[in-house]
């Protein structure tokens, strides 16, 4: 039998996520959700839904998410953490709201949130605490006994979640035809977000261009590029670059797009690209559309060798980082003294997001932070 891990004080894990539409009948309402506020046309949700109808209505973030609980639950189970992981979405079921009603009635009073989004900004890490505090309000209205929130740091820099993604980045390498493999670039992709976003991610000590978000995906990029290096013996150049941009085209998001980075390639000379989607958890709807479909089109109409890497989703190192993030929360809460891992050069982020970090543009209130009305 292994030997009892200690998560005291937390009696839950809820995996928090996005949430997808899961059949063509689910698009449209699934879109209004995500949307809700904004005025936009159900015309025009339904063309913004065609990205899902290509696969048949369906986004795999939900069944992604389904494998990341089994392979929590599993490693948790191996490893003597007697921890039960839940699962809420924001934009679709199950709903957080209803996820965290069930976790009261379950007699849930300290929970640990790990969110599908391992960078600091408004839309992965700031929203989703809002989203916290909308649920937690609606469950105060009901006279429910509110639960104690956290959220775990930010993980983009663990091993576990680098690893992987190191891996995956050597496997496409191998990939490609050899004539063309030694002299491939690496793009880095990640989620584009406007400007002024980005530059106000994180802290506000970090504030300013690229803020928190660019800083802290130039430097696990760094990190999985000297790795790859170190497997392989070829320094292959590197970028980071952006892809799913939405919104406004007045208003500016960060750059260069994927699809424009690998035209900017070719045009250079250079005989292949590996994109690697480090900015995201799992091989959902952004990844499989705007990588493996419209950029992987954009690369054949170039005639430019492409392949791309797989994204973290539910390995078992992952699982496991997980398993050290809430121990290492658990053991901070408790008072002990704790050594977080992390890679690169930026070190660990914060426990505890401070007042001002990644903020809204209209203020609303958010959990699991300094400025929490749910203490």
């Amino acid at each position: 039998m292994p030997d009892v891990l200690d998560a005291s004080p937390y009696d839950a894990l809820l995996l928090l996520s996005f949430g997808g539409p899961e059949g063509p009948d689910d698009v449209v309402p699934f879109l209004e959700n995500v949307t809700r506020g904004r005025g936009i046309p159900k015309e025009r949700l339904k063309e913004v839904g065609q990205h899902y109808f290509l696969f048949g209505g369906v986004s795999p973030i939900n069944d992604q998410n389904r494998a990341l609980l089994d392979a929590l639950r599993k490693d948790f189970a191996e490893h003597g953490l007697d921890l039960p992981v839940y699962w809420g979405n924001r934009n679709w079921a199950p709903y957080l709201t209803d996820t965290l009603r069930e976790m009261v009635g379950d007699g849930r009073r300290r929970i640990l949130v790990l969110a599908t989004s391992a960078y600091a900004s408004y839309s992965g890490c700031r929203q989703y605490r809002e989203n916290l505090a909308d649920a937690l309000a609606a469950l105060e209205s009901e006279g429910l006994e509110l639960p104690k929130i956290d959220k775990l740091r930010h993980y983009f820099n663990h091993p576990g979640f680098v690893e992987p993604m190191v891996d995956g980045v050597v496997r496409s390498l191998a990939e490609l035809p050899e004539g063309v493999r030694d002299g491939a670039h690496i793009a880095f992709c990640t989620h584009s977000i406007p400007t002024s976003a980005a530059d106000t991610s994180g802290p506000v000590e970090e504030h300013g261009d690229g803020g928190a978000y660019v800083r802290q995906h130039l430097d696990v990029a760094q990190v999985i590029a000297d790795a790859v290096r170190e497997r392989t013996g070829v320094d292959h150049p590197w970028q980071l670059v952006y892809q799913s941009r939405s919104g406004a085209p007045h208003i500016p998001w960060l750059e260069p797009d994927i699809c424009d980075h690998l035209e900017e390639r070719q045009a250079a000379g250079v005989p292949a690209v590996v994109m690697a989607p480090i900015g995201f958890v799992s091989d959902h709807m952004e990844v499989l559309y705007d990588l493996d479909t419209e950029a992987t089109a954009k690369a054949q109409e170039l005639g430019l060798p492409v392949r791309r890497s797989a994204t973290v989703g539910a390995d078992p190192r992952f699982a496991a980082a997980v398993r050290d993030l809430v121990l290492e929360r658990a053991g901070d809460e408790r008072g002990q003294e704790v050594a977080p891992c992390a890679l690169g050069a930026l070190g660990a982020s914060h426990n505890l997001c401070p007042v001002g970090c990644c903020p809204a543009r209209a203020p609303r209130p958010a959990a699991a932070g300094a400025d929490s009305p749910y203490a």
